[in-house]
């Protein structure tokens, strides 16, 4: 959708006459059926002022094409500016400008494409901004891929004074992909517009990407397709295979007539992301609009990079999205929705929760055929809505067929449900009849400081990169502010959260062993060893395990709400309370497909999990062999 489109000549004179910002605004009102912020309008006076500054060199044709506020379908991402003619060989090219009026205030960052603004907060650099709106219509306008037209990323920021932060050589991958002019670059743009754009088109070119169907490139599935292949980490077995293939002939068969919703049950362990995977794959092989969705971002980041191999963004990182992203799409938009981790879809959507109905409702309503994968046993925040019951309701009220299929445990604590079944016991989740880990292959200790753990998983992880050590977020985030100050402090231990430098792919960075991980950064992620640092939330008295939801860190937003719940209905309030902070240490126990070691802050806690393994050992009459070498008997 093109909110203002034009061509030179008229561009020029509608600046000129002071009409531009109300055309604009008009058109804005017609297309979307609401308004706009009075900052939004001062930047369209103040940016076309430049623009047209820029564009009034002699050497641009005059019927080159204007677009203004395009609107990227199937998102709710605009580009600021585009402008098409034909280049040397007469071939249609479309050059993208993303404009700021920003003038001070920036910061670099640590973080791969991503600036810190006073005002904003972090924020994408203009260049990736608008490389990244080029990839998303190289990935899925068929007209680009059809008309073969050429696409030319640029950025312009006609108020920043030069200097180290937006030109910073960290920010490079990006400022080749898409140049960056400042305040003083303006005969620069020129020569880049000119290098590019020999013929006007009389806006041609605008009309051909308005009506472009969206469908994924062959290149994009060509390209996904490549980096799957011979993967391991993504090879399917046994009752995987069975749901891929279900998921497969379900797609086909579904259509805006015959929605089809499929809900695939699945604990720790069992395949249920390496199977949405290899459906994201197949399905764009098929050139389906296909795409994968969660609301932890941890996950989409992590599987980004490993199908990539590369911690800066990809142009397969469009194929990965936020469960907040659906709220405004017109029904049956997509051929397909893969839902990844959709225990933690909640209810409103946006930064405040502002935006929407019902996330469950949204992604239904905006695919003919979606796939759930769920394990509701990994709820961990109040806002955490995702269910069986609540996807069977919505898919009734929207008239889709349910189909439901179930995962068996098979990779998570060595093949086997048995550490499972004796974890839920132990955390008093519910009863179960294992009470000893007898004859189960999964190595579990309880170590009687963090130093240790800390220490045998970074021996374990020197084998693979795949030991990492996490607790449970009851330690304020010091470092956030201060990267000199340590976060977690137990006795003479300390170390600091992953949250800063690492980010949400924290767990397979190389370098990030170091630190530790909470709730967030794991949840949907396999290791083969675990450490996990129990903290004061939850304790045990007389046998008892008692939790405590105001020991969390004020920074931890999963039990926010819960103070006024508990004004309004506490027993409800603590059994939610409960309920998630044990969900909480049963995901953050059940990461390491080969062990887990703990060590708990508080002494009759350690010793409630000790006397558990103790138990274990007495039936076995056998010894812990710790990784040092040095031998411990679990009943002293």
């Amino acid at each position: 959708m093109i909110i203002y489109s034009s061509t030179k000549k008229e561009f020029i004179a509608d600046v000129l006459y002071g009409y531009i910002d109300t055309k604009i605004l008009n058109s804005y009102v017609r297309e979307t059926g609401h308004s706009t912020s009075n900052q939004e309008q001062e930047s369209w006076r103040n940016s076309m002022q430049y623009m047209k500054d820029v564009i009034s060199d002699s050497e641009i044709p005059e019927d080159i094409g204007i677009a203004i506020e395009y609107k990227i379908p199937q998102t709710s991402k605009r580009i600021d500016f585009i402008l098409t003619g034909l280049d040397e060989e007469k071939k249609k090219t479309a050059i993208v400008i993303e404009l700021k009026q920003w003038s001070k205030g920036i910061h670099v960052t640590e973080k791969d494409g991503i600036l810190k603004t006073d005002f904003y907060g972090e924020v994408n650099h203009p260049s990736y901004q608008a490389w990244s709106y080029v990839t998303l219509l190289e990935d899925y306008n068929s007209s680009v891929e059809d008309d073969n037209i050429s696409l030319k990323p640029c950025a312009y920021l006609h108020n920043y004074e030069p200097d180290n932060i937006i030109t910073n050589d960290f920010y490079k991958e990006y400022t080749q992909k898409a140049p960056v002019f400042l305040k003083h670059n303006l005969f620069d743009l020129q020569k880049f517009i000119k290098k590019f754009v020999k013929y006007g088109d009389n806006k041609d070119t605008l009309f051909i990407l308005e009506k472009g169907k969206i469908r994924p490139s062959k290149s994009l599935s060509d390209s996904l397709g490549s980096m799957l292949e011979g993967n391991k980490e993504f090879v399917l077995i046994d009752d995987q295979k069975i749901v891929y293939e279900t998921a497969l002939d379900l797609e086909k068969k579904s259509s805006e007539n015959n929605k089809n919703v499929l809900i695939v049950e699945g604990g720790p362990g069992t395949g249920k992301s390496v199977i949405a995977i290899n459906l994201l794959a197949e399905l764009n092989k098929r050139r389906k609009v296909t795409f994968y969705v969660t609301k932890n971002s941890a996950p989409r980041e992590v599987y980004q990079i490993m199908l990539s191999g590369k911690f800066t963004k990809t142009r397969i990182s469009n194929l990965f999205s936020s469960s907040g992203s659906f709220y405004d799409i017109k029904p049956n938009t997509f051929d397909s929705l893969i839902i990844d981790e959709a225990h933690r879809l909640n209810a409103k959507s946006g930064l405040f929760s502002h935006l929407g109905e019902n996330q469950v409702k949204e992604l239904i309503n905006s695919a003919k055929f979606t796939v759930f994968f769920l394990d509701e046993d990994q709820k961990i925040t109040l806002k955490d809505i995702g269910s069986k019951e609540e996807i069977i309701n919505w898919a009734n009220k929207l008239g889709a067929k349910i189909h439901n299929l179930t995962l068996a445990s098979q990779f998570r604590c060595n093949g086997s449900d048995g550490y499972l079944t004796w974890l839920d016991n132990i955390l008093q989740i519910r009863d179960t009849a294992n009470d000893t880990l007898n004859g189960i292959n999964y190595d579990f200790r309880v170590y009687d400081n963090p130093s240790d753990i800390h220490k045998v998983i970074i021996k374990h992880n020197k084998i693979n990169n795949k030991s990492r050590i996490v607790s449970g977020y009851c330690w304020k985030w010091v470092s956030k502010k201060n990267p000199e100050l340590k976060d977690i402090i137990i006795g003479d231990y300390s170390a600091t959260w992953n949250l800063s430098l690492h980010g949400q792919a924290w767990i397979i960075h190389p370098d990030s062993v170091s630190e530790v991980g909470c709730i967030h950064t794991c949840q949907g992620l396999e290791l083969d060893y675990v450490g996990v640092i129990i903290g004061p939330d939850l304790i045990v008295r007389n046998g008892k395990i008692i939790t405590d939801a105001t020991k969390r860190a004020p920074s931890d937003l999963s039990l926010k709400g819960i103070k006024s719940m508990l004004k309004e209905n506490p027993d409800e309030a603590k059994k939610i309370a409960d309920r998630i902070i044990k969900n909480t240490y049963r995901t953050l126990m059940t990461r390491g497909m080969k062990g887990c070691y703990i060590y708990c802050t508080d002494p009759e806690t350690q010793e409630y999990f000790k006397n558990k393994l103790a138990i274990n050992n007495n039936k076995n009459n056998t010894y812990k062999n710790i990784s040092d070498g040095s031998m411990i008997n679990i009943d002293n």
